[in-house]
């Protein structure tokens, strides 16, 4: 019996699935491919399901040439077995799972110390699936403590919480305002200055003022805001206006980065101001997504009508996360990673990755086409632009040139006022070696010149350019 009917209109369905995907015999139990938007009526052979979504997967673009994530996209065998082996187990099952609660703890004591916390043994915390929920809890438990201490007139309509921060921050921050109904107020940048300001952010402040965030490592560009100079700014105003507005930091990746290699930088609980410290485990902190971590400086700060005692499969539990079920294995991997690496294990991968981003940046620079903002000195990240004597192309051109080479390079505009702006920007994570660099290196030269020959820049529109969103 022939394979192909001329004419039948499912034979599009019927060789859309590779025979040899199916039975032993490969022309035996032909059937249709399964639809895409529907649920099969039928199951299919694990190894025929398998392949199909493989295949399909084959057209993502390859993890460790995306240079535009922060995330992790490489980690040791021996991490991906402790995963594998953990993946069924449910985090918030602690009574079930005893030991994996135990190695959260371990997790958060371990940052506590890390991040100088007053005492370390007291000092509260919580895994999160990421940086956006962590900066979730951390508003609003500032949210709440200010709630607190203005009882006596909130709620009411001339008291509207803000939050002040700056305008590079994550896109979670202006969602905890939407989702929270607190009032973003936002530092623009200036000139040459592309993130918080520590005046113009006390300046903001009002009685109505719930905290101040700053950013360890602003993603549109890589550099560290002056979390020092901020407290100090809301020291000068506390004494010249008796108003007492914490900071939380946000170190989505800088937290994991300055602890080891700028231990001279003083930005976390050294500073009394600092109420609440968050990070990615599954950035710096050398884990798969998706794992993050909130944590206060002390009980204190962390309002206890936001901790709930669950009863819960026997077993009464607190938890302040905002999510439920999800995965122990990222807890697991984080551990796993801490008494893998150390102090001097994480020091030596992450200086590896600066000097990388260093190295890189230098090799940019020396095309003469481009003009430098950062250089990767503070996180292993650098953004660059066109230099003012190039007019054949943009830095959209690159972009979605060096794509067709799999190299993915974000290319995106400033926001208020410096829209005048559009850049690229390197993430150097761990799994990025030198060698991976040099070849980039190699690929950007063999564009430019066709770059050069181009009567003008190609891209028309610039918000569709890229799908980055920092």
């Amino acid at each position: 019996m022939p394979l192909h009917r001329e004419g039948s209109r499912n034979d599009r369905h019927r060789l859309a699935v590779n025979p040899f995907y199916g039975e032993a015999n490969p022309v035996g139990g032909m059937t249709e491919a399964p639809p895409r938007h529907r649920l099969p009526d039928e199951p299919l052979a694990p190894a025929t399901a398998y392949q199909l979504v493989h295949d399909e997967l084959m057209l993502d673009g390859n993890s460790r040439l995306n240079l535009a994530t922060f995330v992790t996209t490489w980690m040791e065998p021996q991490a991906g077995v402790l995963m594998s082996e953990c993946r069924d187990k449910n985090m918030i099952d602690k009574d079930e799972y005893p030991r994996t609660a135990e190695l959260e703890r371990r997790c958060v004591a371990m940052l506590a110390d890390l991040w100088n916390a007053p005492d370390p043994a007291t000092a509260v915390g919580c895994s999160t699936t990421g940086s956006s929920e962590a900066c979730m809890l951390a508003g609003m438990a500032l949210k709440r403590r200010w709630a607190k201490r203005n009882a006596d007139r909130y709620p009411s309509a001339d008291a509207r919480p803000n939050l002040v921060m700056g305008v590079n921050v994550q896109v979670c921050w202006e969602k905890f305002c939407t989702f929270w109904e607190v009032e973003a107020r936002q530092v623009p940048m200036e000139g040459d200055r592309f993130h918080l300001d520590p005046a113009a952010a006390a300046a903001l402040c009002d009685e109505n003022t719930i905290g101040v965030v700053g950013i360890l490592g602003s993603t549109f560009d890589g550099s560290y805001e002056p979390i020092a100079e901020l407290c100090a700014a809301l020291d000068g105003l506390q004494e010249r206006t008796g108003l007492d507005v914490p900071v939380h930091v946000d170190g989505a990746s800088g937290a994991m980065v300055a602890p080891f290699l700028d231990e001279d930088l003083v930005w976390d609980f050294r500073l009394p101001r600092v109420a609440s410290i968050n990070t990615s485990g599954h950035k710096y902190g050398l884990v798969y997504p998706g794992v993050g971590w909130a944590l206060w400086r002390s009980a204190a700060e962390l309002p206890e009508e936001l901790v709930f005692q669950v009863n819960y499969l026997g077993g009464d539990m607190p938890t302040f996360a905002l999510n439920f079920s999800r995965p122990g294995a990222q807890v697991v991997a984080q551990y796993y990673t801490f008494l893998r690496l150390g102090r001097a294990g994480y020091r030596a991968v992450l200086q590896s990755t600066r000097d990388v981003a260093l190295g890189l940046a230098d090799r940019v620079a020396k095309f003469g086409d481009f003009r430098l903002l950062t250089r990767g000195d503070q996180l292993p990240v650098f953004a660059f632009t066109t230099a003012e004597d190039v007019t054949a192309y943009d830095v959209f051109d690159v972009s979605r040139r060096l794509r067709e080479k799999g190299w993915l390079v974000p290319a995106y505009t400033f926001p208020e006022n410096r829209q005048d702006l559009s850049v690229l920007r390197v993430v150097c994570r761990n799994g990025f070696s030198a060698d991976l660099a040099e070849l980039f290196v190699e690929d950007l030269g063999l564009l430019l010149p066709e770059l050069r020959r181009q009567p003008g820049p190609l891209t028309h529109d610039k918000e569709t350019a890229t799908g980055f969103h920092h």
